[in-house]
């Protein structure tokens, strides 16, 4: 279910009342019930902006130019907060993981982090989860058992991700696991970036971002501080990065069309227009996406990052902020001519821009609600059963009041995301570019 674009924090499989959520949603609305979401940024790769903008609407994001690693998005992000938010040096951050599932208490526990750090007049705060088993699935920082106030313990090393006998001796010293919460402050960070070499100001970070290490923030800068205290976390906490942990969170064993008969702890997540059936299975996940089919007994399913890395495919399936769309098909025809058809639904109010691609056709089917469509300087009404043609090198975009769905078949020797010239974004701007009358270029 994951790609580039569409990574699991922004997957709507957690259960609510109302409809599933993502990670993302789910922590956004812990952040507004423990009164912290004002205060609060997502950091995400430029590929990932517009789909939290569509899950959470206008928030602050902060956009890292590349995917690397933890290292630079940290960097980039406090440098991001000193020099546009303008927070003070001293101010502490706290650094979050939104791929973990947690109680509110969670978010309590995190606003003590910054008092800690004074108080020990320590470099860096962490919070350590208490271990429930001896897994190899995490790290593990061990804390020093003679200095500490108050249950806070100085760290006195890390262990990453050691085999279980290992573990278990770590755990009887009061080891806890990492759970990615860093605290600090932004001052702290700057100089740590200046001793090492690397960009002190936030412009200078985006300038060099993609030479920075492509390291985890752990490696680069917490196992080199010299002053770090932890702080257990009793609670609730379950990292969801496999289909096992993820499914005990899942409030039905089956989410879109399918049927799980005579099956025990099974579960079945469908995005496709067709059922999913299992019959008989124990301790199975059948995961059906317009990416691909998965099934696959849940001990396994954590090898599944290894098995599919070597596949590689455009995205079948975004989110956008003015809707949806689905890949249904792909084609490359005898002549090297490319043929991708696409489900798209366009959300009430919401428009495509004002844009032209020069190395494909596209010809739209409307099949529910109804828009506008603006051809070059010619504007008309679609609804059910309308065909639009759209030609190479023709302006064009569509808008609508209470929602549309249409087809669209692109057809062209190349069919990339990035054959697109863009001239208006906003519907006013294609109106008063209309009312002056608009020129081809």
């Amino acid at each position: 279910m994951s790609n580039d674009i569409r990574s699991k924090q922004f997957l709507r499989v957690l259960p609510t009342e109302k409809q599933p959520e993502s990670m993302l949603q789910r922590v956004w609305g812990q952040l507004e019930r423990c009164g912290l979401q004002s205060d609060a940024f997502v950091c995400a790769s430029k590929a990932q902006i517009e789909m939290i903008h569509a899950q959470l609407g206008d928030v602050e994001c902060i956009e890292e130019p590349s995917r690397r690693d933890t290292f630079p998005a940290i960097a980039l992000s406090t440098l991001y907060l000193l020099d546009v938010a303008r927070m003070d040096e001293d101010e502490p951050i706290v650094i979050v993981p939104v791929d973990h599932f947690v109680d509110d208490h969670y978010f309590q526990e995190i606003q003590t982090l910054g008092a800690l750090l004074v108080r020990a007049n320590a470099q860096l705060a962490l919070m350590g989860v208490e271990p429930t088993t001896p897994t190899s699935k995490f790290g593990y920082i061990v804390p020093d058992a003679e200095v500490g106030f108050d249950g806070v313990k100085y760290v006195a090393s890390f262990v990453e991700k050691p085999e279980a006998s290992v573990a278990a001796a770590l755990i009887a010293r009061g080891a806890l696991w990492n759970c990615g919460v860093f605290c600090f402050t932004g001052g702290w960070l700057r100089a740590h970036l200046s001793r090492r070499g690397g960009p002190t100001t936030y412009q200078a970070c985006l300038e060099e971002f993609d030479s920075l290490p492509k390291r985890s923030f752990d490696y680069e800068v917490v196992e080199q501080a010299e002053s770090i205290i932890v702080h257990p976390y009793k609670g609730t906490w379950t990292d969801l990065g496999t289909w096992a942990s993820l499914s005990e969170q899942m409030s039905t064993p089956v989410v879109g069309q399918g049927i799980a008969h005579a099956c025990e702890n099974t579960h079945i997540i469908n995005e496709l227009g067709i059922p999913v059936v299992s019959l008989g299975l124990t301790d199975a996940v059948l995961v059906a996406t317009p990416d691909g089919i998965l099934a696959a007994d849940k001990s396994a399913a954590t090898q599944l990052k290894d098995v599919v890395s070597h596949l590689q495919s455009r995205p079948m399936y975004e989110e956008r902020i003015w809707g949806t769309y689905r890949v249904l098909d792909y084609q490359k025809l005898s002549d090297d001519t490319e043929v991708l058809t696409k489900s798209i639904e366009l959300y009430p109010g919401q428009n495509l821009s004002y844009q032209k691609h020069m190395l494909r056709s596209e010809v739209w089917t409307v099949i529910e609600g109804h828009g506008e469509v603006v051809l070059d300087t010619t504007r008309f009404v679609v609804g059910p059963g309308d065909v639009v043609r759209v030609y190479a090198d023709q302006w064009h975009a569509i808008r609508t009041d209470k929602g549309l769905k249409f087809i669209e078949v692109q057809r062209g020797s190349k069919l990339v995301e990035e054959d697109i010239v863009r001239r208006y974004l906003t519907w006013d701007e294609i109106e008063q570019a209309l009312s002056i009358g608009l020129t081809r270029r």
